[in-house]
């Protein structure tokens, strides 16, 4: 995560934060596509994508707002920085989901032991980077 932040930040440095999170996506897409080709997975279950939720087809929004946001945050608050505060979001947003049972997930009983984790994670990753 800290590389591929760290790549599109210097790509969005030189085109442009929305260029750069288009052009992210696009070799993203075509990637993709060449494994599908190569491992020969074929398409046969895009025929299912209206048994898909709504919430299914949301992450590819999401992806282009967190390309875009990384693209803008990294130069601005460094690398070790921007990752820090993406991973302890990223385990909030789980813990979240898991004691909600949010989107079809199973439902994981909340511990307020979480809470404390993910304050600990976040007080330890700020010591890491104190200057």
């Amino acid at each position: 995560m800290a590389l591929q932040g760290t790549f599109n930040a210097a790509l969005g440095k030189i085109i442009g934060l929305w260029e750069s999170t288009l052009l992210v996506h696009l070799i993203g897409s075509v990637a993709a596509l060449l494994i599908i080709i190569i491992l020969g997975v074929g398409f046969n279950n895009f025929d299912k994508l209206s048994s898909v939720p709504w919430y299914g087809f949301l992450g590819g929004i999401l992806n282009v707002l967190i390309i875009y946001l990384v693209v803008r945050t990294i130069p601005k608050v460094g690398v070790g920085n921007a990752t820090t505060a993406i991973i302890v979001a990223q385990i909030l947003t789980a813990v979240l989901v898991d004691s909600l049972g949010a989107f079809g997930m199973k439902k994981m009983e909340f511990q307020y032991l979480d809470l404390l984790g993910i304050a600990l994670l976040a007080v330890g990753a700020r010591i890491l980077l104190l200057e």
